[in-house]
């Protein structure tokens, strides 16, 4: 059964407008919050957006200071395009209603392994429930700011914590997208 959730899993980038259910949204939050997390320290906390205006405005911040420099490739996904693949998109978080803020310890040396088990976690009991989402990166540029700053001060962010990551949340708007094939040479045993 979980391996049919990994497999069904994908990464989306195109959403209809409808809102996820908050209590879909606790369970997507709660499996987050049993993430495996070093050491047990729980060094991080989330911060769910559950309202489609500011996701969207988070979506143009987080987009806003994406360098373009910093590529290392060209090409995601006819089928499922990312702002690599058009630079006129507007909203880094590509319309989904629901973002949820993943921010860690600043000084911990494993909170970025921590914020994206969160995030797998998060993705994978999305996927249980039929809730699309993509875990989106430019955590630290998004709230490097003014007005992220003010942001993460009124949702009660500690100062000394970074966003390292979102998770992206909402209905696919149209079709599941395949399964690309896996590469054969990413997988070696040593016995």
């Amino acid at each position: 059964m979980l391996m049919d959730i990994i497999k069904a899993r994908h990464s989306i980038r195109k959403y209809t407008k409808k809102q996820i259910s908050r209590e879909d949204l606790d369970k997507i939050l709660e499996a987050g919050n049993f993430a495996p997390n070093a050491g047990g320290g729980q060094r991080s906390m989330m911060v769910a957006v559950h309202n489609s205006e500011m996701a969207a405005h988070l979506g143009r911040m987080n987009l806003a200071r994406f360098n373009r420099a910093n590529l290392s490739g060209s090409y995601v996904s006819a089928e499922q395009p990312s702002v690599i693949d058009d630079p006129t998109m507007k909203n880094g978080f590509y319309d989904a209603p629901t973002v949820v803020c993943i921010f860690c310890q600043d000084d911990f040396l494993f909170k970025v392994a921590d914020a994206f088990c969160i995030a797998e976690n998060m993705i994978l009991q999305a996927t249980e429930l039929g809730i699309a989402s993509c875990i989106i990166s430019r955590g630290e540029e998004t709230f490097d700011s003014a007005e992220g700053k003010a942001l993460c001060k009124e949702w009660g962010v500690p100062e000394n914590y970074t966003c390292q990551c979102f998770v992206i949340l909402g209905y696919i708007d149209g079709s599941q997208p395949a399964s690309k094939p896996r590469k054969s040479n990413r997988l070696v045993v040593v016995e």
